[in-house]
This record gives C-alpha cells, structure tokens and sequence, in this order.
C-alpha cells in the first residue's frame, strides 16, 4: 500500500462517525483492510474509535446483530 493510499484511508476513517466505526467493527469480513494487523491502518482506526468512546453496550443494541 503506497503513501498516498494510506493518507487517503485515514481520511476515510476520519470521517466515520463512532456509530459508523461501530458497524465496521463488527460487521466487517476477517481480513478487512482496516483489520488485518499487518496493515498500518489497523492501528489507526483502533485508536481513532477509542477516542470516540469505542464499542457500549448501547452503541452495540442500536447497530445490532445483522449487516
């Protein structure tokens, strides 16, 4: 992944409202580009969405079980 494309991800994810960030946590398939540990990215949502507040119950029971 080059420089450009990072950047332009992290703009992606800037934008996410933490309901967004949400979904994507749970309903994402395995090896999404934002979380496949071996990817930058990864660790630049994860901290983006706890300083949102992350994952609450609350936030859990509105985004639900089905995509």
């Amino acid at each position: 992944m080059t420089a450009a494309e990072i950047q332009k991800h992290k703009e992606i994810i800037d934008k996410m409202s933490r309901v967004g960030m949400a979904r994507r946590f749970r309903f994402d398939p395995v090896g999404s580009l934002y979380f496949d540990s071996t990817n930058p990215l990864h660790k630049y949502f994860a901290a983006r969405f706890k300083a949102l507040g992350g994952m609450t119950p609350e936030i859990s029971k509105r985004i639900g079980w089905k995509p």
